[in-house]
């Protein structure tokens, strides 16, 4: 451990802002270094299994690491699939989080076709609460999330602090360009999902994505037609 960690909020709050300056101009790598030795097994990342890059980058310096995956009941089978070769050829533990209801089960209750009525409920009782959950026995996460991703995304530090949870949150490919992520890729030869070939440049629920259009950002084609941009998982 390179930093010993008091698990208090404030402590924690203190450790990420200060973490965020330090590590404004650090390589992925050395960011996720910082994380797996400050935290270690309470350190997880997350993924939409859109890519397996920050999976495959944390496993450099964390063989082994958790990779939290949040099964909602609407994903498309190649991201299914994705998630299931991730576990299979990476040196990570994946973990499936699933919501309280199964979609029948929130059909029932709530109606169907919640997501086209009220996306921002059924994001909140698929995604945000079982995260909220799975994410109870870690101290800091990492997300793929990158500044040039959307306007709403052009801000996110490498290392900040999600105040909603009381965690530390880790983006380590923040600075990085599609370019950048392309370029891993092609490297490593990192797994990612078949629908990133076929059209779609941001992978989501099924019922709710589409393809991009010639010149439209990468977060396009979710929620098309919304003003709705998030899923609530990062603000």
């Amino acid at each position: 451990m390179t930093e010993q960690v008091q698990n208090t909020a404030k402590d924690l709050e203190e450790l990420a802002e200060r973490a965020g300056r330090e590590l404004e101009d650090a390589p992925a790598l050395e960011i996720l270094r910082w994380a797996a030795d400050t935290f270690g097994p309470r350190f997880c990342v997350t993924s939409s299994m859109e890519d397996a890059v920050v999976a495959h980058l944390a496993s450099r310096v964390l063989p082994g690491v958790d990779v939290v995956f949040l099964d909602t009941g609407y994903h498309f089978p190649e991201t299914i699939g994705t998630r299931d070769a991730v576990a299979a050829v990476m040196d990570v533990n994946v973990i499936t989080l699933t919501p309280r209801q199964t979609v029948a089960e929130q059909d029932a209750e709530y109606g169907p076709k919640l997501h086209d009525r009220d996306p921002d409920l059924c994001c909140a009782l698929r995604k945000v609460k079982p995260l909220e959950e799975g994410l109870r026995g870690y101290d800091a996460w990492a997300t793929g999330l990158r500044r040039d991703e959307s306007p709403t995304r052009a801000g996110t530090p490498v290392v900040g602090w999600d105040p909603k949870r009381a965690k530390v949150k880790v983006s380590p490919i923040a600075r990085w360009t599609q370019a950048d992520v392309d370029a891993y890729v092609d490297e490593h030869g990192v797994l990612t999902n078949p629908l990133l070939m076929d059209g779609y440049a941001s992978v989501g629920c099924a019922p709710c994505t589409r393809r991009v259009l010639e010149g439209e950002d990468a977060r396009a084609g979710r929620w098309a037609g919304r003003a709705k941009t998030e899923c609530g998982l990062h603000g």
